[in-house]
């Protein structure tokens, strides 16, 4: 419950502490403020705190998921693989009792062998021979010290997160259109808006207590339109729900703009003083009559002028949208159409307007503004731009590389081609967050030299030969950068576990055994340098964080108090407009046909989180959704003949899973939904790896399926 009506009847989550922490909700991108209450030591319980982004509220993980950083298969030692044990991609180990496969070391030996490894790959095969993930999970300073690292130590620029696999393509096209790829406007706009656009996002599930606040505006008189594939919960709370089909996203909103400049309900005068290439647009959309995208999305055509209407003609709108839109071969387009919408209308720039793609994990913004991408150095300055590098060589004091580097599944074919022999992940579990499992894990063996660094062994520490004990969120100090681009401080409340280590003390280590003088006492210095590196945080201190709790970026001058709505009079571009672009018709590359007639989509459990090494180790999460389950509509359960909780054959073109069979009818017919949290059941055996060939995302959420049942044992 947000609010904390319900809560446990003793045990999980009820304690009379008197020693408590105030910090911040380790999952999802809303970034609320919470107090870990704890007696002896161990986290007893949570409580919402009234922070600008929850005021109180927390979600079931929030409120709940805690217990995870006292699970026994925390990792408390360091661990150097055996020798003679060989990798394999289908390679599974005892998460409880990793010594058939891994010894203990001391932190000494561990760092010398995981530097060493890595140095020795350095030297034989050059800089390209190695790259790293960071994770979107770590704080702002431990995402800037890694991609710091990378730059530095490894020479490359080889270096990404999770973000490529989330919101990559808003990001792209967000840089491209109006320059700068964070939101315009905070949730807490939806009080000051007429209407609000909710496309490709289950935001219930995915960002419980936003969701919280757009109910509370749509029970305010607040105007409500929901368009997805599935029928979310928040559809519930909606005016109107607009069900289309999957991956008709850019013929939907091409029919919307063409509503829009047909029917004489462009803002003119916005558009002609503050974009660029209007005339192209209009040209381009002549095709897209809403007559004519009918029969592709499946929207009656009344239905499409309606929503553009009403969106063109509200006093204030905002748009709001999750990785239905960016997790497409075509997301990049995706996300340019409904720009082009809030360009085309002038609803930006204002409170109560704006595009906001919500963010999934809690810092995947402030990774990606400190730098955790391949081709951007902090504050997205590009890698191959020569006054940028010149800076960061000045800052960092050495010559850096001018090629951008490899994304993350890049990364795993440049693995399979022998030029990537080494690797560092922090954090990260490629093992089961990228497409084509089967083909991501062999490579994954495949590396020379793999230095894992989590609090759990992994599916990805499964293929390690360096496992290093790292520190929970809980267990650290640090800022995190929520989706309303609000840096917020979060607390350390108990000790790592047994020999568990700092991050930062970690990510220290290796750099200082690859030849880097690194001596940052803690991460108020590490925050610090990157006030120097990045003007959009130059007037926020660590002191001021402590004082104030939470402050919005771009926050340029000390007595600056941060901008939460941007935009406003004009656009972080060259000459200051933004760009209206086209936006063609393309299609999955792969279609569903005879042999895989159904649609897979890939997504989150409200109860648990990402690849679910803390959410399946959080007993009350657990209990809640224990066990794999593929959601389909009852039609199709009917066809097939079998009930709920029959297992299922899922097959695609790339590989097969079994799991339980659970009736939706919130799905269309011919669609599936499955979690990719369940290493059971890894729903990315199925996805595919192709690209978005603009920002380099897979398309997560559309897979061709073919459904069997499984024969079931008869009783002994």
């Amino acid at each position: 419950c947000p609010t904390g009506a319900l809560a446990s009847q003793g045990g999980l989550g009820t304690t009379t502490a008197d020693g408590h922490v105030d910090s911040l909700c380790p999952y999802c991108g809303v970034g609320c403020q919470l107090t870990f209450h704890v007696p002896d030591g161990r986290i007893a319980e949570v409580s919402g705190r009234d922070g600008p982004a929850n005021h109180g509220r927390l979600c079931v993980k929030g409120r709940y998921g805690f217990d995870y950083v006292h699970h026994p298969h925390r990792l408390t030692t360091p661990l150097i693989r055996r020798d003679g044990v060989a990798k394999s991609a289908d390679a599974v180990v005892d998460s409880g009792d990793p010594s058939a496969v891994f010894r203990e070391a001391t932190w000494d030996e561990a760092l010398e062998v995981a530097a060493g490894g890595l140095n020795r790959l350095l030297d034989s095969h050059g800089a390209d021979a190695l790259a790293g993930f960071g994770s979107a999970k770590g704080s702002n300073e431990e995402a800037y010290l890694f991609q710091k690292l990378v730059r530095t130590g490894f020479h490359s620029n080889h270096v990404d997160h999770c973000t490529r696999l989330c919101h990559a393509s808003s990001v792209v096209a967000l840089l491209q259109m109006i320059g700068s790829g964070a939101v315009s406007n905070p949730v807490a706009d939806v009080a000051e808006t007429e209407l609000i656009l909710v496309i490709g996002s289950n935001t219930t599930v995915n960002h419980p207590v936003a969701a919280t606040f757009i109910k509370n505006a749509a029970r305010d008189g607040v105007a409500l339109i929901v368009l997805d594939p599935r029928r979310t919960p928040l559809a519930r709370h909606a005016d109107l729900f607009v069900q289309f089909q999957p991956d008709s996203d850019v013929a939907l909103l091409n029919a919307l703009l063409h509503v829009i400049v047909t029917e004489g309900l462009v803002d003119r005068d916005f558009v002609a003083h503050r974009t660029t290439g209007f005339a192209e647009l209009e040209t381009h959309l002549a095709d897209f009559s809403p007559e004519a995208m009918t029969p592709i999305c499946g929207v009656p055509a009344a239905t499409l002028r309606e929503v553009a209407r009403r969106y063109a003609t509200a006093g204030a709108a905002m748009i709001f949208w999750g990785m239905g839109i960016s997790q497409h071969v075509h997301g990049t387009d995706n996300a340019r159409a409904l720009i082009d919408l809030a360009l085309l209308t002038g609803q930006i720039g204002r409170p109560g307007t704006g595009l906001h793609p919500l963010r999934g994990q809690n810092n995947v913004q402030g990774a990606s503004d400190a730098g955790l991408i391949p081709m951007m150095f902090p504050d997205y300055r590009r890698v191959d731009d020569p006054v940028a590098r010149a800076d960061f060589e000045r800052l960092w004091g050495q010559p850096l590389d001018p090629t951008p580097g490899l994304t993350v599944v890049e990364v795993i074919e440049a693995i399979l081609d022998d030029r990537v022999r080494g690797m560092y992940i922090l954090g990260e579990n490629p093992a089961m967050s990228d497409p084509d499992l089967g083909h991501a894990r062999k490579a994954l063996a495949r590396l020379e030299h793999l230095v894992v660094q989590d609090i759990f062994l992994t599916e990805t520490a499964f293929h390690a030969d360096v496992v290093l004990p790292a520190s929970a969120f809980p267990e650290k100090n640090g800022t995190f950068t929520n989706t309303d681009r609000r840096v917020q401080l979060g607390r350390q409340a108990i000790e790592p576990p047994g020999e568990a280590r700092q991050d930062l003390w970690i990510i220290q280590q290796i750099a200082r055994r690859l030849g880097l003088d690194w001596d940052y006492a803690g991460p108020d210095a590490v925050f610090a340098e990157m006030t120097r590196a990045m003007p959009s945080i130059a007037g926020i201190s660590w002191p001021r964080l402590e004082r104030e709790g939470a402050i919005t970026y771009p926050c340029l001058e000390p007595e600056d108090p941060g901008q939460p709505v941007i935009f406003t009079n004009t656009f972080p571009t060259q000459d200051g407009r933004a760009r209206l672009l086209p936006v063609p018709l393309r299609c999955s590359e792969e279609l569903p046909d005879a042999n895989y007639p159904f649609i897979l989509i890939t997504g989150r459990l409200l109860e648990h989180w990402h690849t679910g090494a803390m959410t399946r180790r959080s007993s009350a999460l657990d209990a809640l959704e224990p066990e794999p389950i593929v959601t389909l509509h009852p039609d199709d359960l009917a066809k097939l003949e079998v009930a709920d909780d029959t297992p299922l054959r899922l097959q695609s073109r790339r590989g097969s899973l079994v799991v339980k069979a659970r009736a939706d009818t919130d799905l269309q017919p011919g669609q599936l939904f499955l979690p990719f949290c369940f290493a059971e059941a890894a729903a990315n055996l199925l996805t595919s790896a192709t690209l978005d060939p603009d920002a380099k995302i897979p398309g997560f959420k559309y897979t061709a399926v073919a459904i069997t049942t499984v024969p079931q044992e008869s009783p002994a």
